[in-house]
């Protein structure tokens, strides 16, 4: 048993080190010195000894020094805290808020937005027990079992997102941890669907005090910005009329304006330039939903990969698949002929495929080892193992290969960005071998790399281990959207779509990184995009915007809203530590009275 199991404050009982100085001072001092007085001897027995026992005289010389002992145990004993378990009862109020803060909630009224008037509604609900669940997409618990005070702050720092909400997952958590008896409070416009309502009965099913608050003023008329989607280096946006009458706005990015006429609840597209390096498109006039009237649009400042295509016999596969991404930039080269300059200090992306090894020069490899020290990348496409040129390649080659292999099973593409959701078919041969460095992407099962890439120098490195000519996966739409991937990849650029998010989507990093977001930086490996705005690290930009139909849905539709009179209470059995200090107090107390006593009679006092 642990002196926690019995004392409150175990360290009292270092207070019994008072005894030691006490003992110490009774060893020390001098013996009485034994006088005789004539005048008693009479009371003497024959033998010089006294009449009383040598017991009871041995005790008589030491009560003293015992009373001092027992006052300082008991002193100590009171320091120490000791306590017994006792049962006890408590009355508690119990409410659990769920405050909406989702995009709707920032539709802009005469008192403020929507979600300011939720705050305020939600700090006159605040019961002595409260949790608060927010429901701004992750349905994260932001107080649970909070003082008043607690509350007060959370509240307070609270902040509507440009985000689509989750109301459903936000109401079926805080009846999760609500307790018996304890009331729900449902602060929300509850606009968009409609998915929250089972989350409600559920909640009343347990026997729980459910009310529902709406804030559903302003948000008439509302058009906004709806979706995007890119193509090359054009983005084309789709604007919605929630509104009941027709309306007319101007879409604009950069210095490119486009003008659309809506009937109620049209959907119009429009498709504009992106600028270099991005920017903010806007819808014109504005109204009382500012959150869809802008969208926001990352690029990279020059978008263009300049490639080289190094070959002797071109696949035509592979030049079609690169042409049809506008900003890819292919030019090829035969060995022997001389490398073309770059447009830069180097080319972006230089492909090695179906090349002669007789014929390759230090020059083309240059040319790879020049785009890995700009940060670009180098790819080389498997050939039969008579004519690749291994010794050439050298370290740029991740695989070591040994023979030729046929109709093997593939395994599980890896979850990385340039094989995710993609169907790789087997090849009817390949080149085996073992992976040297890097990570295998595609793997048959006796595991051959097919697909596998390494940071060499600050760039990229790729190997494709498909021959061109013994594999179907040529035929695959997939097949251009893989090279593309893997010239973005190899470039160190993302694809516009890939910089460009919907709000509430989570960014991931390989690892920690500094972003700075619209509400300040951070340092993080995923940050999730909860306001529109840009997310820059040191060398992307991204951008998130609200893209939602559901969410700029913002007339909602009147609910029925409930309220229960108040706060329900319920009478919690409970068990605590009951002290027992204040007997220890009252015998300190009598051994003190006792001790004056025994002074008094021995005529000390």
């Amino acid at each position: 048993m642990a002196l926690s199991d019995v004392f409150l404050s175990p360290l009292g009982l270092a207070a019994l080190l008072a005894a030691v100085p006490v003992i110490v001072l009774y060893l020390i001092r001098p013996d009485p010195r034994r006088v005789t007085l004539p005048t008693v001897r009479f009371l003497s027995d024959s033998s010089g000894t006294s009449s009383s026992a040598p017991l009871l005289e041995r005790l008589k010389r030491n009560a003293l020094l015992a009373l001092q002992l027992l006052a300082i145990l008991l002193f100590a004993l009171a320091l120490a805290t000791p306590y017994v378990v006792a049962p006890q009862s408590e009355t508690v109020e119990e409410t659990v808020l769920v405050v909406d803060a989702s995009a709707s909630m920032t539709v802009e009224t005469t008192d403020g937005t929507r979600f300011d008037q939720a705050v305020a509604a939600a700090r006159d609900a605040v019961t002595p027990t409260t949790s608060i669940v927010v429901a701004d997409g992750s349905a994260r618990i932001a107080l649970r079992g909070g003082t008043a005070s607690d509350a007060e702050t959370v509240l307070s720092s609270l902040q509507a997102t440009a985000a689509p909400g989750n109301l459903r997952a936000a109401v079926s958590r805080a009846t999760s941890i609500a307790g018996e008896s304890a009331r729900i409070v449902v602060l929300s416009d509850f606009a968009g669907d409609d998915n929250w309502q089972p989350a409600i009965r559920a909640a009343r099913a347990r026997g729980l005090t459910v009310d529902l608050r709406q804030f559903a003023s302003g948000g008439a008329g509302n058009v906004g910005v709806v979706d995007q989607r890119f193509s090359g280096s054009e983005v084309t946006v789709s604007v919605q009329n929630f509104g009941s009458e027709s309306v007319d706005r101007e879409v604009s990015l950069g210095d490119e304006t486009a003008t659309v006429s809506l009937d109620s609840g049209d959907i119009r597209s429009v498709t504009l330039p992106v600028p270099e390096g991005g920017g903010e498109l806007r819808l014109s006039p504005g109204d009382s939903f500012p959150a869809d009237d802008r969208a926001y649009v990352a690029a990279p400042a020059d978008a263009s990969v300049n490639a080289l295509l190094v070959t002797n016999d071109e696949n035509r596969y592979l030049t079609a698949a690169l042409s049809v991404v506008e900003a890819v930039d292919v030019t090829t080269v035969r060995p022997p002929d001389t490398v073309p300059s770059p447009p830069g200090e180097a080319y972006d992306v230089v492909l090695y495929s179906n090349v002669d090894a007789d014929a390759l020069g230090e020059e083309h490899i240059t040319a790879g080892r020049d785009a890995l020290s700009a940060g670009g990348g180098v790819g080389i496409q498997a050939q039969s193992l008579s004519s690749m040129p291994v010794e050439d390649y050298g370290d740029l080659l991740l695989v070591d290969s040994t023979t030729m292999g046929s109709n093997p099973t593939l395994g599980t593409p890896a979850d990385a960005d340039l094989t995710r959701e993609f169907t790789f078919p087997p090849p009817e041969r390949y080149v085996r071998g073992d992976l040297r460095t890097g990570q295998a992407l595609l793997t048959t099962t006796d595991g051959t790399p097919i697909v596998a890439t390494d940071s060499r120098d600050g760039g990229q490195v790729l190997y494709y281990g498909y021959l061109e000519s013994a594999s179907s996966f040529k035929y695959d739409y997939e097949y251009p959207i893989f090279w593309k991937r893997a010239a973005y990849e190899l470039a160190g650029r993302e694809s516009l779509a890939e910089l460009n998010r919907e709000t509430g989507e989570r960014l991931r990093f390989q690892n920690e990184t500094t972003v700075r977001t619209p509400t300040g930086e951070v340092t993080a490996s995923s940050v999730v995009t909860r306001q529109a705005g840009f997310y820059a690290t040191e060398d992307t930009r991204y951008s998130a915007s609200l893209l939602s139909p559901s969410e700029s849905d913002v007339a909602a539709a009147s609910v029925e809203q409930t309220a229960g009179g108040g706060p329900t209470s319920r009478t919690e059995e409970r068990t605590a530590p009951d002290p027992l200090t204040e007997y220890l107090a009252l015998g300190l107390i009598a051994v003190a009275i006792g001790e004056i006593a025994f002074l008094r009679r021995r005529g000390d006092l």
